[in-house]
């Protein structure tokens, strides 16, 4: 998977391994702010459950792409559950400080 993350660049400036934490962080507070990511893997889920009862859903390569959302949004899920979003906050908020 790759992510971008506009925060860790600066114009002709390449990003470092310093720069990883921070842009996760960050990534991590705008997720936070975006809704209920724990949701994430059942929205999914349903989505693509709808798109794979059309012509659509045939496509072997899209149906990889699929459950390959799927896996990455459980794992973000899972690795987050045991924190409350107090928490997660909290501690984005303290490595963006840094």
């Amino acid at each position: 998977m790759r992510l971008i993350f506009s925060y860790m660049t600066k114009e002709n400036q390449k990003p470092t391994h310093q720069d990883v934490m921070p842009s996760m962080a960050k990534f991590l507070s705008d997720l936070w702010f975006e809704g209920d990511f724990r949701e994430q893997p059942h929205y999914l889920s349903e989505i693509f459950r709808r798109i794979l009862e059309t012509d659509l859903g045939d496509d072997k390569e899209l149906r990889s792409k699929m459950m390959e959302c799927i896996k990455t949004s459980e794992m973000l899920a899972e690795t987050l559950e045991p924190f409350s979003d107090k928490q997660i906050q909290k501690a984005c908020s303290k490595i963006l400080a840094a």
